[in-house]
């Protein structure tokens, strides 16, 4: 496969024994799934690890008649990792946002190889660290951010992201990203339309940040929330 030196660069892959990782890849296949297409489902048993190759999947649960997004998938990433490690089920749903690319390495092949390759191990300690610390700031963004805040932020991360040119090209659309942001899609209008005296002009899914230091002033960014390397 000729995806398999991007899986090899993961921290996840990038030390471990090359005979494992040859082992794991050779139980793997690669499979193209088109849009929308429900992968997993919260509730079953997590029979794969799955690796995001090409496209993007959103990780969604739901409740009492209530659905949220909880995190968009992008290349190249694993997902579902602690759930195939615990032989546990799913705790969240997922479905393909647009045609996909999905290495799907088996759930069993994943633990024997964590088992007995020590360096894989750690390698597993660190990616579950970083997941946990990432939990960690979006509970402290959505509790002790209000619904304007956190979109500040939001588009000041994408601009980051993007190269910083003050042009923000939304990645999903607006109810996603509602959801994502803990919000309805009525408050992130309302949010939007507060902003727009903070130099932020919205054009379908392209936003201009006119204004970016009035912005941040009102945004607060803090490094223990917004800065993915910490």
């Amino acid at each position: 496969m000729r995806d398999i030196p991007l899986v090899r660069e993961l921290d996840l892959f990038r030390e471990m024994e090359e005979a494992n990782f040859d082992e794991l890849m050779q139980a793997a296949f690669l499979q193209r799934f088109p849009p929308q297409v429900q992968l997993i489902t919260e509730g079953d048993p997590a029979d794969f690890l799955y690796i995001m190759v090409e496209g993007s999947v959103e990780l969604f649960a739901g409740n009492n008649g209530r659905e949220t997004s909880i995190e968009i998938v992008r290349p190249v990433a694993t997902f579902i990792l602690a759930a195939v490690l615990r032989d546990a089920t799913f705790l969240m749903s997922g479905r393909t946002v647009e045609s996909s690319q999905i290495l799907m390495v088996p759930a069993e092949n994943v633990r024997a190889i964590f088992a007995r390759d020590h360096v894989f191990a750690r390698a597993v300690v660190r990616e579950l660290s970083a997941r946990y610390r990432g939990v960690v700031k979006s509970l402290k963004n959505h509790k002790l951010r209000n619904a304007v805040e956190r979109l500040a932020n939001c588009l000041l991360r994408a601009d980051a992201e993007q190269g910083g040119t003050g042009t923000v090209t939304l990645q999903v659309d607006k109810r996603t990203l509602a959801a994502l942001l803990g919000m309805t899609p009525e408050n992130l209008s309302r949010a939007f339309a507060t902003l727009k005296p903070y130099g932020v002009d919205v054009n379908g899914r392209e936003i201009h940040l006119t204004k970016p230091d009035d912005l941040r002033k009102l945004a607060k960014p803090s490094p223990l929330i917004d800065d993915p390397s910490t």
